[in-house]
């Protein structure tokens, strides 16, 4: 690499997606005082950039706007230019992101702003081409014509502001009107179901017909749907859509056949051509989701795709002081010598490549098969490529397959004269070349940041999945993320967490001078990841943690006024709004899940105040729930849980006794969306005995492990035979 021409202050962030525009001729400033002293100082606009490092625009936009020396003169003479990594700034994020889609009814990243001094919005957009087109106006063009208007008509641009950020706080505000109760659980499970049922692609499951997104939230919602209408046409239809969807996925090129994991999205109807990028955050939704799919179906198809997806995140993800990194980009460079990157390069295929690779006769095959011909007939490679030209507007893909298992085993197998078993080996030794030959190439942009919220879910999903599947290493790996998160990213001298920290040199963790304090959904999936690890290991280290850190959600986020929880915590004075994220999405919404963790926190602690905090979550949030529930599935989810009550699972015994290990697994093997797991040892000065005194009275029967099943602390007759547990574990 030669020496970079220019400089700017990016170059002392952490951020990867700062420092990749560290070298631009743009004068970024990170998101702080300096930058926000100079635009009042000298009585500029600031001109604010939001990205993250692994999206394409993003990388589209510093290409052909950033890089440009022209328009960097433009950017540096008229504005204070910002640059915002949304990842390690979301409340920043969100802010400007409800002003863009409030103002021009879209969103998405890169997004632009462009703000008076004191930090009010008034123009906004996404990606911008740098020169004006047919259709859309250019880059330079936008620039100029907003300096002039500054120049102008700055009073009426400061007016505008202050009319759009009153406008924005009026319709924002979410809370409870009067003395709401909480909405009906029948009819708002109902209504969302209907919705989704609605928007549900029979053929290929998913809920539109392109782009198609994951969207655990939604598999979730109808797990617990099914588990409470199972006798019911309703719930076997939600089930059936759950799991097919979940099928269908695992088959599609969302998945990555040769490298594990998930992409981020499908840009089809198919799950086939995906967005390439691979995100931290729907590995662990994913991975939990799975495991769910498995506990109610049995069906060994899932866990396999549970464990392909730790084993991604386990060799690619995976930092070697135990925390996980947040994703890898879509784009890379076709080969060593390539000099621009293409999105998808990494992870498709040209077919003369694959029958160079695969050349071998097939034993017991067809006279003439080869490797190549069964794995490219099963992941329907196509000698001219098998992406859809629409599907390829640039033709990064042209001539090239992106694999989808296009058969079942036993039609591929049939095709050929194969044995179902001789066919597994067969893709399996294909698979393994495949990834040899892959892991020559250029690999994609790694984003080593390591956020608490992503770390939280990608924990749950590790806890969740050692439980269900019966993996101890999984429950380990879990362990040693949460042991990496006390390190590196809680303050033990304050109680908080903190957001982000990042893989430093030499495989060193890093903190940014100015550590960026953590956010309500950093508390509320560490918290959520702490039961799930508590229920897990049963190592009661990690349940302590968790109710400290829902005391300090509770002190830093709560409102007490219209109830529920900010998501940022109050006093920054760089923040206009104080937001509550009203939309479960990629990722649920925070309120969403803090509901079931109250519960759950109150199951551990019998502080029934947090009972209480929930029900008020449930009432801000009411009319909401009740119009368009199918915007909230986490949280009309957690609406069930609060109306049925959680059941206390409580086992007796020895946790290291071979019968208490049975009873445990018959808990973990069963799904139920309405339990909390834990084990009285006897222990009397243990915490748990500490925290609920109503152990103490329960003993073990005839000297075997004994189960209760309590509601509030009444506890039913004791039970030792796990088919009788098992039977009530049902809902």
């Amino acid at each position: 690499p030669s020496v970079p021409r220019h400089t700017n202050r990016l170059i002392n962030e952490k951020s990867p997606y700062l420092l990749q525009h560290a070298h631009n001729p743009v004068d970024w400033y990170p998101w702080g005082e300096e930058a926000f002293d100079k635009a009042k100082t000298e009585n500029k606009l600031i001109f604010l950039s939001v990205g993250y490092s692994t999206c394409h625009w993003c990388h589209v936009m510093e290409e052909e706007s950033f890089k440009s020396k022209e328009i960097g003169e433009i950017m540096n003479e008229h504005f204070v230019c910002i640059k915002v990594d949304r990842e390690e700034r979301p409340d920043v994020d969100k802010v400007y992101m409800t002003f863009v889609q409030a103002t021009s009814g879209g969103g998405g990243w890169p997004m632009s702003v462009w703000l008076t001094p004191d930090l009010k919005p008034f123009a906004g957009g996404t990606y911008f081409p740098p020169e004006d087109g047919v259709h859309r106006v250019g880059f330079r063009t936008v620039l100029l014509r907003i300096a002039e208007q500054w120049k102008e008509n700055k009073d009426a641009l400061l007016e505008s502001s202050q009319r759009i950020l009153e406008a924005l706080r009026h319709t924002l505000e979410i809370r409870v009107q009067g003395q709401e109760p909480p909405p009906p659980a029948k009819e708002v499970m109902d209504t969302c179901f209907q919705q989704l049922s609605r928007s549900y692609d029979e053929d290929y499951g998913g809920f539109s017909r392109s782009p198609k997104f994951p969207t655990p939230v939604n598999l979730n919602f109808l797990f617990t749907y099914w588990a409470l209408h199972r006798t019911t046409p309703e719930g076997a239809r939600a089930l059936q859509m759950a799991l097919h969807t979940l099928k269908m996925m695992a088959h599609g090129g969302i998945h990555d056949h040769i490298g594990q994991g998930f992409h981020r999205y499908s840009t089809d109807q198919h799950w086939h051509v995906p967005h390439f990028e691979k995100m931290l955050y729907d590995q662990g939704q994913l991975a939990a989701v799975y495991s769910r799919a498995f506990q109610i179906s049995g069906d060994e198809f899932f866990a396999d795709v549970v464990r392909d997806i730790l084993l991604y995140v386990s060799r690619d993800l995976s930092d070697q002081a135990g925390g996980f990194y947040s994703a890898e980009d879509a784009d890379s460079y076709p080969t060593t010598t390539s000099r621009e990157k293409r999105e998808g390069a990494f992870c498709v295929w040209a077919a003369k490549e694959l029958r160079d690779l695969l050349p071998d006769p097939v034993e017991g095959a067809t006279e003439g098969t080869t490797l190549g011909d069964v794995f490219m007939h099963h992941y329907g490679v196509e000698e001219a490529g098998n992406v859809d030209p629409m599907k390829d507007p640039h033709e990064e893909l042209k001539g090239k397959n992106v694999l989808i298992a296009r058969c079942s085993p036993e039609l591929t197998a049939a095709r050929f004269g194969l044995e179902p078993g001789q066919l597994s080996a067969l893709l399996q030794e294909c698979q393994q070349r495949l990834s040899s030959a892959r892991a020559q190439r250029p690999r994609p942009h790694l984003d080593t940041k390591m956020l608490a919220a992503w770390n939280g879910l990608m924990i749950s999903g590790f806890a969740q999945a050692g439980a269900a599947l019966a993996e101890q290493g999984y429950v380990s790996r879990a362990a040693q993320a949460a042991a990496f998160l006390r390190t590196h990213l809680f303050d033990p001298d304050s109680g908080r967490l903190l957001r982000s920290c990042y893989r430093g040199k030499h495989s060193s963790v890093e903190q940014s001078t100015v550590p960026i304090q953590g956010f309500l959904e950093d508390y509320v999936f560490v918290i959520q990841a702490l039961f799930d690890l508590y229920e897990a290991s049963l190592e009661q280290d990690w349940l302590e943690w968790a109710l400290h850190l829902q005391h300090m959600q509770d002190k830093l986020f709560w409102d007490p006024k219209g109830f529920a929880y900010f998501s940022t915590e109050a006093g920054d004075p760089s923040l206009l709004l104080r937001l509550k994220d009203d939309q479960d999405g990629a990722e649920p919404t925070p309120n969403s899940v803090a509901v079931t963790n109250l519960l759950r926190a109150a199951c551990y602690s019998g502080h029934m105040d947090w009972v209480e905090k929930a029900e008020k979550i449930l009432a801000a949030f009411s009319e909401r729930l009740q119009k368009i529930p199918i915007t909230l599935p986490e949280m009309v989810r957690a609406t069930a849980v609060f109306h049925h009550t959680l059941k206390q699972v409580v086992i007796c015994g020895d946790p290291q006794g071979e019968d208490t290990k049975e009873m445990l697994q018959c808990v973990r093997s069963v799904f139920s969306p309405n339990k909390v797991l834990m084990v009285a040892d006897g222990d009397s000065a243990g915490f748990l005995y500490r925290q609920l005194p109503f152990l103490a009275s329960l003993e073990r029967k005839d000297g075997k492990a004994t189960a209760y099943i309590c509601s509030n602390f009444t506890c039913s007759l004791p039970v030792t035979s796990v088919q009788e547990l098992r039977g009530m574990l049902s809902p």
